[in-house]
Parts: structure tokens; C-alpha cells; sequence
């Protein structure tokens, strides 16, 4: 739910960028939930291999693997925030 939460505090952030870009905010918002998720499936599969993963599992080994999974999610926000901000500003007289 906090997940959730802080997608949709990011894709406003996201959506407030764009405007001051110029662009229209419904495509990179999108972008963003797709580049969040693609990122977050790649962490989680690169944490299992990284912590392992068995059925009795014990919390701190689940807990590193999700938190590898949750930072590489909002590591791909970040590079759509850094797309977007390298794009330059549109000046209105």
C-alpha cells in the first residue's frame, strides 16, 4: 500500500517536470508506472539470486531481497526523472 502511495507521489512529481518541459504528462506518467515495475521484476530476480530463495525463508533474507527489489524500482523512476529534466525548459514570453 505505501508502494502505492509513493508511485503515485512520484508520477506527480513526474507529471509537474513535464509540464514545466513543455511535454504532456499522461505519457511519461505512464512511462514511469511501466519503467517502475519493469525495474522493481528485474530487482527481484537479481535479489533472489543474490540472497537465494527457499521456502523457509527467514525474515531478513526476504526482507533484503524486497528492499533490493524496492530501491531498483525507484531506480527506475529516477531515470525517467533524469530523461526528463535533460530535456530543456520551454520559455513562455
Amino acid at each position: 500500500m505505501l508502494e502505492i502511495i509513493l508511485l503515485i507521489f512520484l508520477t506527480r512529481n513526474i507529471g509537474n517536470i513535464a509540464l514545466q518541459k513543455g511535454e504532456k504528462p499522461l505519457p511519461w506518467k505512464i512511462l514511469t508506472v511501466l519503467m517502475w515495475i519493469i525495474c522493481e521484476v528485474i530487482g527481484t530476480v537479481v535479489g533472489i539470486l543474490l540472497f537465494g530463495f527457499e521456502p523457509s525463508m527467514d525474515l531478513y533474507h526476504l526482507i533484503g531481497f524486497l528492499a533490493f527489489a524496492l530501491a531498483s524500482a525507484f531506480g527506475g523512476y529516477l531515470i525517467i526523472r533524469a530523461i526528463l529534466t535533460n530535456k530543456p525548459d520551454v520559455h513562455s514570453f
